[in-house]
């Protein structure tokens, strides 16, 4: 997709058109810094930050883009600011993710806390996951070089392609 036309569906939806696709594994550097591949920083606008939250069933991590987040907040922001039922889940929520800085590099450095979490020791494995990117201990995955054609054709199936 060209830049005019991403930009000209994000002008008309208020959300940066494009999607996470492929696999990307990556060494974590002295300083356990990873590099978001250049394409999906495109894909987020080049953001200055993201929010990265643990997956809520499977031992993984999953980078939210701001528009993707910034939508859903927006809608709990209509709720009533100290009610306690929601105070107690966005409190839950904000406990266990976190908005780490993109350097100019488009490293990003993950707390120990998450990645420990998803084990995430010496290499991850980024899936693009359409709307997010998910993050792996490769170990944890298929080999990258194989599809997983019965895999692909049941996604596809249940999401209506």
């Amino acid at each position: 997709m060209s830049k005019a036309v991403k930009e000209s569906v994000a002008e008309s939806t208020g959300v940066f058109a494009g999607a996470f696709m492929g696999r990307y594994d990556h060494a974590l550097d002295p300083k356990k810094r990873f590099t978001i591949p250049s394409e999906w920083r495109a894909v987020m606008g080049n953001p200055k930050f993201v929010y990265v939250m643990p997956d809520p069933k499977e031992r993984c991590l999953n980078i939210i883009p701001q528009a993707e987040m910034e939508g859903r907040l927006a809608e709990l922001r209509k709720n009533a600011l100290f009610g306690p039922a929601q105070n107690r889940l966005l409190q839950i929520i904000g406990a266990n993710s976190e908005m780490p800085a993109l350097d100019v590099q488009g490293r990003i450095r993950i707390s120990d806390k998450l990645l420990q979490f998803a084990n995430l020791t010496t290499t991850v494995a980024m899936l693009g996951a359409v709307r997010m990117i998910k993050l792996w201990n490769p170990q944890a995955l298929a080999p990258a070089d194989k599809v997983d054609q019965a895999s692909l054709a049941e996604a596809l199936a249940q999401a209506g392609f």
